[in-house]
């Protein structure tokens, strides 16, 4: 090892990994300034400096169909990764989410005495309740970004770290409705309703008519509305843009913006969200939302057996109790979702009483969390390479 010289492998699978993944370098060379990071990444990680051997969309799929598909691309990805690992292994490797395919990658470089960090404690809360035992073959640390986890990691003699959620110290605490509207120069009267029905193409392609005809129906219930449709990616633009033009709705007032979706969703009187990621950040914002999700047939009558919890989306599991409504897979209807986004619109009452519990649930996971799992991954460097590279950085 060149002197004071830390090498971590890491691997991300999808956008919002991507984001963690680029404040946790930012944060870890602030103490490590000579550590230098490679493996599988997205544009925010190699802004950071971050080496990328292969791009994070080739893992972004999602579903077992889905991955069924793609499983001879992926497994090949995987067995490159860690033939070069193996070959000339890294201080540390840090698993950003994507556990189906981290998890056996980290089992095998754990087994070599590198240490093993998984960012993002998979949902064993949700759907996968039986990995938490793969999980503590496979890991040297869990960094666990909600409060809940610690605890069933703990039972099972798993060394775990609950560092809080990013999005929480990146987003504001105050309601900023206002501000988004006036910059995306929009009324203040007008009722405007976000729609966000994934990130990723295997999402939209299930969920963007049943979004664009909803639209139509709260449209007709009120006609002054606007709808803001944020899109990732030109991809993702187009797969929009083909759905409006299959449904015949070019006429609805939907906007449609290049990113922007934080704005889109603090300038909202209500959003229209798949279960994910994004309906965190609406939470975080402070606004009220109808959770949908809908995926493969045959991947939902799977995930269904597994599932014990009474609901799926984040803001409610956080919370312990429904806080907003969710339609799953066959209730997820256009008529369903339209009601209850015209109900939030009108129920300014629920409306605050949502915002105040969701207040709650980002003052919780406010936790610095960059900082934090940079030093518990300090920790899990081993001594001889922690104590070389901080003698050398200070």
């Amino acid at each position: 090892m060149t002197s004071g010289v830390v090498r971590i492998a890491m691997v991300a699978g999808e956008a919002s990994g991507d984001l963690l993944a680029s404040h946790l370098i930012q944060a870890l060379r602030a103490k490590l300034p000579n550590a230098v990071f490679y493996g599988i990444g997205g544009p925010k990680m190699v802004g950071q400096g971050f080496k990328a051997w292969h791009p994070l969309e080739k893992l972004a799929v999602r579903g077992y169909v889905e991955v069924l598909r793609h499983y001879r691309e992926i497994s090949g990805i995987r067995r490159d990764l860690k033939r070069r690992l193996l070959a000339d292994p890294p201080d540390a490797f840090i698993g950003v989410d994507a556990p189906d395919f981290n998890l056996a990658l980290e089992k095998s470089l754990k087994q070599r005495g590198i240490p093993s960090i998984h960012y993002v404690s998979p949902s064993i809360w949700a759907w996968r309740g039986q990995r938490i035992r793969k999980i503590g073959a496979a890991v040297s640390r869990v960094l666990a970004l909600f409060p809940f986890e610690p605890t069933l990691y703990e039972k099972q003699g798993i060394p775990v770290s609950y560092v809080g959620h990013p999005l929480a110290d990146i987003l504001p605490l105050e309601d900023g409705r206002e501000a988004a509207r006036g910059l995306l120069e929009l009324s203040a009267q007008q009722p405007i309703f976000s729609l966000l029905p994934g990130s990723r193409q295997s999402e939209l392609k299930y969920m963007v008519e049943t979004f664009i005809e909803t639209a139509r129906l709260v449209h007709q219930k009120l006609p002054n509305a606007l709808f803001l449709a944020p899109l990732a990616t030109r991809e993702t633009r187009l797969l929009f843009e083909t759905a409006l033009y299959h449904c015949q709705a070019r006429e609805l007032p939907i906007r449609m913006l290049f990113g922007h979706a934080h704005e889109a969703m603090m300038a909202s009187d209500a959003v229209l969200v798949a279960s994910g990621t994004a309906t965190l950040e609406a939470a975080l914002l402070k606004r009220p939302m109808a959770i949908v999700y809908k995926m493969a047939p045959f991947t939902y009558r799977l995930m269904r057996r597994m599932g014990y919890l009474p609901y799926v989306g984040l803001p409610n599991i956080l919370a312990g109790k429904f806080v907003v409504p969710e339609f799953i897979q066959d209730d997820a209807t256009p008529e369903n979702l339209a009601q209850a986004l015209l109900n939030l619109y009108a129920d300014k009452a629920s409306c605050i009483r949502i915002g105040e519990v969701f207040r709650e649930i980002h003052l919780q996971l406010r936790q610095n969390t960059a900082e934090k799992a940079a030093a518990a991954i300090l920790d899990c460097l081993p001594d001889a390479v922690r104590h070389n590279a901080l003698a050398t950085a200070a």
